[in-house]
């Protein structure tokens, strides 16, 4: 008999194959006290082990195949830097010295003391890269317990053609499945920014996360459907269900030969009206990915990664130069730098030690922080505007929710002009900043907000968490995502009016954006400027070549006024086929 499962689809694909449960022991980690003549002995192996997962993980990165894509390569970098970071290399070491104590109970406390931190951070993204800690940690951890990580087999085709259960997976995991030929992964944790969804997004690897007891339900052995677009799971299915989801992957495949066939097309509806499409980005390297889908430019360049793993802040030289690095590399295509999102809950300083807010998400964390800690700000707004005399650069305000915060923030952008007026530093006198819209009273003030600011972006990731007040990468409640709110289009739309109203351009970067399933959805509200992961931008390109914008118009209204989940469903679907809404419209616009 078939049995069905559900969970987040992360990966957008099919897969079908054989199961491979990976099962990992847990690891048992308990203090021992250590008599003072062994501490010095117990050091060098603590440090012996971090030594030792330096070398797997620059072996695992030496074999990275040179096509693979630059994400994965830099997650692997990430986790080496950590290996060597005081917070997990000299912080054990010391507290091994302090509490005479073994070196895995040491790691323990400081992974504890460290990912406490993470997750109390307000930005989502941010706060899943406790998962980076963990993997980090227990690689480790496995080294000094004596149980390897898992490493590739003698057997190359061990795992070919399987699809992988397991509790979750680490960057160095997957590259040594990817080279064994698995076909698809499911996950009893993680969520859709986890390191894991980004990595198999990056592979095209199709997944799905967050399938609580996958392994105690599913045998290992045991043939599964995956259906990364939805989140289902089907086990054990039987000949015709098989035949089906065949003939689903074929047409995914002649799908991905013809988007690789857009790359070098215009981005423009079937009735002439010209969309922008622009990138998000993490750091320069992301350039290349940006480059390989021929992108506008960067839509979101989040600059917070800066800021990690250090006990200062980063000089005005050092953000200049960062910035200079991809103004060069794009070539003439915009820059768009989101300054800096930092939390109440992430301290740099060492010397400004203030309490963990209680709640983070709705503290003291973007442009508040900013405006509260000048120090912090001005040396990244004199940065910008340096860059921005070697090519077009502009700037997005995060998290502004009054007209004040908009206004002290130009004060400072002018006090900042002048100052490189006075040294004799050139920059664009006419740069363009805009505000980052993804608090509902920013949305609902957007008339207000477009009269003080050259562009608004519409960063629906927080938008719709705040609107709907839950958190998405809590998967006990992440299935209230729901993009297709009707307070949620609401606010998009008035937002959308709102720039139309003041002629001023409106884009929007959040998942959103990048997912074809909304597209034409937000090119009959208005928008016509998308920014996304660059793996997404020949997906969305197709679909907006091959819609006609008057015929979206009165399928776009029935969404925009249903309250049902389900009719919002179909009409969706009958808007991507293009289909008009009849009967259903009717019902809805009541």
């Amino acid at each position: 008999m078939s049995l069905l499962f559900n969970g987040i689809g992360v990966s957008r694909g099919f897969a079908i194959g054989k199961v491979h449960l990976l099962q990992r022991d847990q690891l048992d980690i308990s203090q021992q006290q250590l008599e003072q003549q062994h501490v010095n002995a117990e050091i060098e192996r603590f440090l012996a082990a971090v030594d030792l997962a330096l070398q797997q993980l620059r072996s695992v990165r030496d074999n990275i195949p040179h096509n693979t894509p630059i994400e994965i390569s830099e997650f692997i970098d990430t986790h080496l830097l950590m290996l060597d970071d005081p917070m997990l290399k000299e912080a054990p070491t010391r507290i091994i010295i302090e509490q005479q104590c073994n070196a895995e109970w040491a790691l323990k406390l400081q992974r504890d003391a460290v990912v406490e931190v993470f997750e109390r951070m307000d930005d989502p993204y941010l706060r899943t890269r406790k998962d980076d800690i963990d993997h980090v940690v227990q690689r480790i951890q496995r080294i000094l317990l004596k149980k390897e990580p898992l490493e590739e087999p003698e057997n190359i085709s061990f795992l070919h053609g399987s699809i992988v259960i397991a509790d979750d997976l680490t960057p160095a995991d997957m590259i040594v499945m990817q080279h064994q030929g698995i076909v698809g992964f499911i996950t009893e944790s993680g969520g859709p920014l986890s390191h894991t969804a980004i990595l198999a997004r990056s592979l095209g690897i199709p997944a799905i996360v967050g399938v609580h007891q996958a392994r105690h339900y599913i045998k290992d052995g045991e043939e599964v459907i995956l259906n990364g677009y939805s989140g289902l799971i089907l086990a054990t299915p039987d000949d015709k269900a098989i035949t089906h989801f065949r003939s689903q992957q074929q047409a995914q495949e002649q799908q991905r030969l013809q988007l690789n066939g857009l790359k070098d097309a215009d981005t423009i509806t079937l009735d002439g009206t010209p969309v922008i499409l622009h990138a998000n980005i993490e750091s320069a390297h992301d350039i290349d990915a940006l480059h390989a889908v021929k992108a506008h430019g960067v839509g979101l360049y989040r600059t917070e990664f800066l800021y990690l793993n250090r006990n200062d802040i980063p000089s005005e030289e050092e953000h200049y130069q960062n910035y200079l690095n991809m103004v060069t590399a794009l070539q003439g295509a915009p820059l768009t730098i989101r300054t800096v999102d930092l939390g109440a809950d992430k301290e740099i300083q060492s010397d400004n030690k203030r309490p963990l807010a209680h709640n983070p998400a709705l503290g003291l964390r973007g442009i508040r922080r900013c405006l509260n800690e000048p120090a912090l700000f001005m040396p990244q707004l004199r940065a910008i505007l340096r860059a921005s005399a070697k090519g077009p650069v502009k700037i997005l305000l995060p998290m502004i929710s009054n007209l004040s915060e908009i206004h002290q923030s130009l004060e400072l952008l002018e006090v900042s002009k002048q100052s490189l007026q006075y040294s004799g530093l050139p920059f664009d006198p006419q740069i363009e900043v805009g505000a980052m819209i993804e608090v509902p009273a920013a949305a609902i003030s957007a008339h207000y907000f477009a009269q003080a600011v050259d562009f608004l972006s519409i960063g629906t990731n927080d938008l719709i968490q705040y609107t709907l007040a839950m958190d998405r990468i809590d998967d006990e409640v992440n299935y209230l995502y729901d993009p297709l709110h009707p307070a949620v289009l609401t606010l998009i739309n008035h937002v959308i009016e709102a720039g139309k109203s003041a002629k001023i351009p409106v884009s929007m970067c959040g998942e959103m954006a990048g997912d074809p399933r909304y597209v034409r959805l937000l090119l009959s509200l208005g928008l016509r400027t998308f920014s996304m992961p660059p793996n997404s931008v020949l997906e969305v390109k197709q679909v907006i070549n091959n819609s006609h914008l008057d015929n979206l118009k009165e399928s776009a209204q029935a969404i925009l006024h249903c309250s049902e989940p389900l009719q919002q469903a179909t009409l969706l679907q009958q808007l991507n086929l293009g289909i008009e809404p009849q009967s259903v419209y009717s019902q809805a616009a009541r």
